[in-house]
């Protein structure tokens, strides 16, 4: 059976992220930071092998450190500012990429949710995955 490809894109479509493959796996994170990036209450992202991942156009880096003091390394568009993909300093085998951009509905549901102490009181993870308080 083939590998699935998946399309990643920003919203103008000048930065794309093409994945080959399952992600290794889906997370959920309601860390301060990542509410900040996403603009949401948490943020959702799929991390995959850096060699099932292919990018093209032009993207612009912006580095932040986390609520635990690791750093991400987050690329985005420079015309219309969609993030498209991260890595994480220091685990450069791998890439992170932010669900939403694949804009697929029927993409793999989160098998983790991490920095549960700071999910807001109306939001509700699935019961079945990994909690992370």
């Amino acid at each position: 059976m083939p590998m699935p490809t998946c399309l990643a894109s920003c919203s103008c479509g000048q930065l794309t992220a093409t994945v080959e493959g399952e992600p290794l796996r889906v997370s959920v994170c309601h860390c301060l930071a990542c509410q900040r990036r996403t603009g949401s209450v948490f943020g959702v992202q799929a991390r995959f092998p850096k060699e099932a991942v292919t990018t093209a156009g032009t993207g612009h880096d912006y580095t932040r450190t986390g609520d635990a003091g690791g750093q991400c390394r987050f690329t985005f568009c420079p015309h219309c500012g969609a993030t498209v993909f991260y890595q994480l300093v220091g685990q450069d085998d791998f890439v992170g990429i932010p669900v939403g951009a694949f804009a697929d509905p029927a993409f793999p549901g989160p098998g983790v949710s991490v920095y549960e102490e700071r999910m807001h009181g109306w939001v509700t993870m699935p019961a079945q995955i990994e909690h992370i308080f």
